[in-house]
Order: C-alpha cells, then structure tokens, then sequence
C-alpha cells in the first residue's frame, strides 16, 4: 500500500472527507446530473465544456481528449459521464491504479468502440510503460503490441477505432508534459461557493424527497467545505436526525443540532481538524513546530495530518506551513476562542527543536 491508499482511506471515513465510500458512490449515481443544463457550479468549465462538445457533434467527430483536474468531490466523475451523454456515445471507467502493465492498457483499448469515451480516473498513478503507450494511442490511434521477448520480439501495431480519452486527476502537476500537451481541453475544477453548494443541496433534497428550507440548506452549505460530494453526505446525516429527532423537515436548528451530533463545526472542521489546531495551540503556543512532533501530539500518522487535515486548515486561513514548522494563525485562535499568549508573534523557539 502506498502512502495515497492510506491518506484515502483516512478521508474516506471522516463525515467531511472528500474521498468517496460505497454509500457516496450509490447515492451519488442516483444523484447525478444527466447534462450540462443540470450541473451546477464551474461555469467557466462547463461553458468552455459545452463549446467543445458541441463542436465536435457539429463535424460528426470524436470530440477531444479531456483532463479535469482539482480535489476530489467536485465532479470530475459527473462530468466524464455528461461528456459520453452529450456526445451520445458508451462510457468505459477505469482508474490509474488498475493499470500497472502496458498489457492491461492495450487490452481495454482494443475493446473500445468508435466514438466511446474512456474515463481514466487518478491518471497520474498509471504505470509508466502504459503512460507511455497512451501516448501513440491518444495521437495515431495506433498501439504497438510487443510479443515474444528478447531479439525475437516483435511489435504488432494495432490500429485503434478513434475514442475520447477522459482523464482526471487530484494532482496535475505529477503528469508529464507529454502526456499532459496530448489533451485538447484541459480544465481545473475549482471548490464550490456557499451559494452553489445551497443549490446543490436544495436539488438533491428535492430527490431524496427530503423536505428542507432555504436557511437549512445553507447551514448544511457553509460547513460542506467547498465540495458537492461533501454537501450531499452531510445532507443524509441531518436527514436521519430530522427523521428520528424532529417532523422531518430540515430548519437551520435541526441541521446545527445533527452536525454537532457528527463533530462538524461551523466551519466545517471535524474531530481530526480541531485536535491538529488545539494540539498546536495548546502544547505549541501556536508554533512554529514540526510536523512529525504535531502528528505524535495528535495521536496520527504524519501523512494523515499532512495530506488530510492540513490542506482545508491551510484553504481556511488557520494554519500555515513556514520554513521552520507549521504554525498557527490569529484565525486560529478566534475560531477556537482562545487567547494567544503575548509572545505568539515570535513564536516559542519550537521550530528550534522540532525542524519542519
């Protein structure tokens, strides 16, 4: 297992996490938009999204290959199955991770039909030598099957019918150039405002035959952290509470009241994010301290906190990653209700000891 399976796992089981389990993924087919018209949010990517595709039908073409990259949660999965809908064309889904040999690769695209999209989830896990091969295919069209070995190995090429490759990915900048030019249309997805997260919320209400107000929805939105994924799991948790603790219908004060029940606070920190701050404003004096000593204070692993915990502190304006440790911001301080001590500003001398 390598340190991305870990740090998934770790989100997967948090309230808040971005990372999907199978309830997320159940749900979130029976939620998902059909088209373009249906998505909410990313209004830049799907105006751009709608020109190219629409193009395409226009020459009776295949339309470009696509790479969506940003966190996960933002639809990056919805959009690959609006892009094979629009185009009227069948969709295969695979994932990086599940293509560790060329062999693997050459045997999915030779299955392709003309026209079908192929969905290529976590693409910057893939095996270089399938990296490699995908290059011929998303240019010619063509791969060349190696078979035998040694001096008598020989390369078959094999044509390709042509096909538009999706590709999605948390981490853009781990692709290479190469593979990264081969895409028509590149697109970053951005974290939703509370605004579209409430229009999230309000339609996904509508089809889970969930009855909510329009202040309800927003108190679920503003603790989502930016993620429809996140919006729609939170959704069904203040759903079960309204069901057994009230009439059912969802209010602002049933949703604060669910959300305190699962340690989801206003802003949308959990037990995992509020004990990484405590711990470094409480033992640390609010840094600077190593990310090591911080991990052991909190009881977790270092690549938990780094990779979990750390990037929405860090969006939110609570903690900072400095040269000499992490650190605490005033932001920090006021969201925990406590006050800093007077030589805060200049920090304890922790980052002398405990290097980042």
């Amino acid at each position: 297992m390598n340190w991305d399976d870990t740090t998934d796992a770790a989100a997967g089981e948090r309230l808040v996490g971005s990372v999907a389990d199978r309830e997320d993924q159940a749900v979130e087919a029976a939620l998902r938009p059909k088209d373009l018209g249906e998505f909410i949010g990313q209004e830049k990517v799907r105006e751009q999204l709608d020109l190219v595709l629409r193009a395409a039908r226009a020459r009776g073409a295949t339309a470009d290959h696509v790479l969506l990259s940003g966190a996960p949660g933002l639809g990056k999965t919805t959009l690959s199955m609006i892009i094979a809908a629009e185009m009227g064309a069948p969709i295969r889904i695979t994932s990086g991770p599940a293509i560790q040999h060329a062999g693997d690769l050459a045997a999915i695209l030779s299955s392709l039909q003309e026209g079908e999209v192929l969905f290529l989830d976590e693409i910057h896990r893939m095996s270089r030598p399938a990296e490699e091969m995908l290059y011929m295919a998303m240019e010619d069209f063509r791969v060349d099957v190696i078979v035998g070995k040694g001096p008598g190995a020989t390369a078959i090429p094999l044509e390709l019918p042509p096909f538009t490759l999706v590709g999605a990915t948390t981490r853009a900048g781990l692709l290479p150039p190469p593979l990264r030019d081969r895409f028509g249309f590149t697109a970053h997805m951005e974290f939703y405002e509370p605004a579209e997260l409430q229009r999230v919320i309000h339609r996904s209400a509508s089809l889970l035959d969930v009855e909510i107000d329009p202040a309800g929805a927003a108190e679920i939105a503003g603790r989502s952290r930016g993620t429809p994924r996140i919006a729609n799991r939170l959704l069904r948790r203040v759903r079960d509470y309204a069901q057994v603790k009230a009439d059912g219908f969802i209010t602002p004060e049933i949703a604060s009241a669910a959300l305190a029940v699962y340690e989801v606070d206003s802003r949308g920190l959990d037990r995992l994010d509020r004990a990484v701050l405590q711990a470094l404003l409480k033992l640390f004096g609010g840094g600077p301290v190593g990310l090591s000593t911080l991990a052991v204070a909190v009881g977790e692993e270092r690549e938990t906190v780094e990779e979990v915990a750390e990037p929405f502190l860090v969006r939110e304006g609570l903690l900072a990653r400095t040269p000499r440790g992490r650190v605490a911001t005033p932001a920090a301080w006021t969201h925990l209700g406590l006050t800093p001590p007077r030589a805060s500003a200049g920090g304890n001398g922790q980052g002398d000891l405990f290097g980042a």
